[in-house]
């Protein structure tokens, strides 16, 4: 049976970590929550709810990811697969299963969650994350030949596929660097359709202008740096 770990960077989500968790499918092998300098009880509630909980105090949602990426590379214990998951509720995580399925029945590198409209909740997505999937997808989809939707950030990869990416991102960029490094390194993927909720709690990227701005300008850059490189 793959071993499955999950990573969940998590930034004062004291409110829905335990949630997240608790539905995750219990034959994964380890929950992973990278505590991304929380100011409340995000750690202790991951902690009683069974994870194993890693500090980062870099802000970033990267740095998080590269973290949780360190302890996995440090553990004398196998990984075949690995999850990316948010910490607010806003994903199933009981719907792991079916992003793994493709890696673990045909074989594809890399899954990505897409959270299309008929699946989404209402007002689950801001604007801005809408017309930034569609103009980051739209680009890759133009320079790439890609066929990628989305850049959710409910996603499950090949652990060792994910080693050879070498992915250095450390803030807004972590998710289109991945897909855009998976387009070059010619790995397969897939994406499946996921259902998306409204988030417990306000973002921290969409829910500030300054946040979607910042993203909007990093996801941008990394495209036009694979471009032309």
């Amino acid at each position: 049976m793959s071993k499955v770990r999950v990573i969940i960077p998590a930034y004062n989500e004291e409110r829905s970590i335990a949630k997240v968790i608790n539905e995750i499918p219990s034959h994964i092998s380890e929950v992973i929550v990278v505590d991304n300098k929380s100011t409340d009880q995000t750690a202790q509630n991951a902690k009683e709810a069974g994870a194993t909980v890693l500090y980062e105090p870099n802000m970033g949602y990267g740095y998080a990811c590269l973290t949780g990426l360190s302890y996995l590379k440090k553990s004398k214990d196998a990984t075949d697969i690995v999850v990316f998951l948010d910490g607010d509720y806003s994903d199933y995580p009981n719907e792991m299963d079916k992003l793994i399925k493709p890696i673990i029945e045909d074989h594809i590198d890399l899954v990505i969650g897409a959270r299309v409209k008929s699946k989404r909740e209402p007002g689950s997505m801001t604007f801005p994350q809408i017309f930034g999937n569609w103009l980051a997808t739209s680009l890759m989809r133009l320079f790439f030949n890609s066929k990628f939707t989305d850049l959710g950030p409910f996603r499950a990869i090949k652990y060792k596929k994910l080693l050879d990416l070498k992915m250095e991102d450390k803030t807004y960029g972590w998710t289109v660097e991945m897909q855009l490094k998976a387009l070059k390194q010619n790995l397969s993927y897939t994406e499946v359709e996921m259902n998306y909720r409204n988030r417990i709690g306000t973002s921290k990227v969409s829910g500030t202008v300054k946040g979607a701005v910042m993203a909007g300008v990093k996801i941008l850059s990394w495209i036009f740096k694979y471009t032309f490189k």
